[in-house]
């Protein structure tokens, strides 16, 4: 039997003038700025007057442990908001946007998959509605200014070996890691070594997916510590004189996007920080104001639970003051045949013992979700070369677990194969079963919440860290940020540090090679292991079979 690819489902979408889909959510033109036909914003007016309104109930989408044979994530997102929304009930998707670094890598497109996808799919994977130009930009603009103050007096007596403020562009290009800028003389200012992080690693990005309006934009971006003096006093963004315009930049950007599911369902989709070296969630303002139109909001967290969710649960509920009615767990027969040691190429054959070995990783992110407090559901999302015997054995793992797992056929079906899911999610998010709370309080010191991270969700011996690491961070504590929670960088796809490690593993350790103050977005990314800020391109990058075929449509990109 032969599929449709995504992209020409994607096609033939018979999508509904953006109009229809915000009247649906009782937005009306005037408080819709359109890009297109398909794509608005949202004005702050709008999110304002609803202010008011009572919360809908809020559920997270995250996965096992990413592995080659794909879990389907965002296809299980967008397809269990179609469900819910197929079984009478009011309820929108919130994800986040794609990075064009990662689209012209290895990961290709973001916008869901099959059946169960958001559209405009292409413009939502290229320049979409600009707010990652706009991010780039503001950060661009606060580097400019950095060096132009130095290079005109340093009336602030910058250190300029110590610069913290790197530069950022969204495309995965090793070889500015690490640069030597401001050469050529004295006309071009004063030669130091900076470097390039990918810009959904910027801190701009995560302020952006972190701020409630524009006021509180401002004081955040004002809030970034861009470098120290010789005294190791820290200077301000604000001092710089820059979060004004920074924030005029990021003006439109701020406000959330409208989209649609193939179904014509709201999707909203804004902000995109990495969730292996970011907070990996969509912006606030999206999830907050969707709760106040819907009765239920599908979102999702990055990668794995090990991150994504725990970055969800600890950063982003804690900031926001949100809390997660059930977890959705996406896992696959194909992905725990890899956890269990089948190779990609040897994954067609049944092979019930194999998913069975790799349940263990499974099980390990059941057991930390419901750590938080929160009801666990794991939507197996089904391929068609999975056997009978193989979900069977899948179901059955999740049952002593004490979870349920239900097969969901989305991808092949839209939302006729996800009703069972979404009634049974629906069930248990209106049974108020959830006691939410994050595994650290804020006043735990800051190294104690980077072992409970690696203890309690990791699984780890021990966190390795030099005493200048541990210097830093009780330096931090004294200047008046030891109550941040922890943003932990490390790799998607092992609960250690080492990418190989599948499963769920025992006996190691996580070492801690850097930490990084973010004090506009409150809170310490923990760089650990050989996780990179900046991604590269692998040995042969999607660009290559990305163009335009005789139509002026784009090939390759999905």
């Amino acid at each position: 039997m032969a599929f449709k690819t995504d992209i020409q489902i994607a096609r033939e979408a018979k999508k509904k003038p953006i109009q229809e889909i915000g009247k649906k959510l009782g937005i009306s033109s005037d408080d819709l700025l359109p890009y297109g036909h398909d794509k608005a914003k949202i004005s702050q007016r709008f999110i304002n007057s609803v202010q008011k309104n009572k919360n809908g109930k809020l559920i997270l989408v995250t996965a096992i442990n990413p592995t080659p044979a794909g879990e389907g994530k965002t296809t299980t997102t967008v397809g269990l908001g179609d469900g819910l929304n197929r079984i009478g009930k009011k309820a929108a998707v919130c994800i986040r946007e794609a990075s064009l670094g990662p689209n012209f890598g290895m990961k290709g497109g973001a916008a869901g998959g099959g059946y169960a996808q958001i559209v405009p799919m292409e413009e939502m994977n290229l320049h979409f509605t600009g707010d990652f130009h706009a991010i780039t930009s503001a950060h661009s603009l606060l580097s400019a200014m950095v060096d132009n103050h130095i290079y005109w007096g340093n009336e602030l007596e910058i250190d300029t070996r110590r610069v913290v403020w790197r530069r950022v562009v969204d495309m995965n290009d090793r070889a500015l890691r690490q640069i030597t800028a401001s050469l050529g003389g004295v006309a071009n200012g004063f030669p130091r070594e900076t470097g390039f992080d990918i810009t959904v690693a910027s801190e701009v990005m995560a302020i952006l997916c972190l701020a409630i309006n524009l006021e509180d934009l401002q004081k955040r971006l004002g809030d970034m510590i861009v470098a120290y003096r010789r005294d190791k006093t820290p200077v301000f963004a604000r001092d710089i004189k820059a979060d004004g315009a920074m924030t005029v930049l990021l003006k439109d950007a701020m406000q959330p996007n409208l989209v649609q599911t193939l179904e014509n369902n709201p999707a909203f989709v804004h902000g995109g920080p990495f969730a292996n070296i970011a907070h990996g969630c969509n912006s606030v303002i999206a999830t907050s104001t969707a709760l106040k139109l819907v009765d239920y909001v599908v979102t999702e967290a990055g990668f794995g639970a090990d991150l994504g969710a725990e970055k969800f649960m600890n950063i982003k509920c804690r900031k926001a003051g949100l809390a997660p009615s059930v977890v959705v767990l996406v896992a696959t027969v194909r992905a725990m045949k890899m956890n269990g040691g089948v190779k990609k190429a040897d994954l067609g054959p049944e092979n019930v013992a194999a998913v069975k070995k790799g349940c263990a990783n499974l099980g390990r992110h059941i057991e930390n979700i419901k750590s938080f407090g929160v009801p666990v559901v794991v939507a197996i999302n089904h391929f068609v070369t999975d056997t009978e015997a193989e979900v069977d054995a899948v179901k059955a793992y999740v049952k002593e677990q004490g979870s349920e797992a239900i097969l969901s056929r989305h991808w092949e079906l839209g939302s006729e194969g996800s009703e069972a899911l979404a009634k049974r999610v629906a069930e248990i998010a209106d049974g108020d079963s959830a006691n939410f709370s994050p595994i650290y309080p804020d006043d735990m010191p800051l190294f104690q919440k980077i072992e409970t991270i690696a203890k309690r969700i990791y699984r780890a011996d021990e966190v390795l860290a030099d005493q200048k690491i541990r210097n830093q961070l009780k330096e931090w504590e004294e200047q008046g940020y030891g109550n941040l929670p922890v943003c932990m960088a490390k790799t998607q796809y092992s609960f250690t540090t080492d990418p190989e490690r599948r499963g769920a593993p025992t006996g190691f350790s996580v070492p801690v090679r850097e930490v990084r103050l973010s004090a506009g977005a409150g809170f310490v990314v923990v760089i650990c292991g050989e996780i990179m800020t900046m991604p590269g391109l692998p040995r042969v990058p999607s660009a290559e079979n990305i163009r335009l075929n005789a139509d002026g449509d784009v090939e390759g990109l999905f």
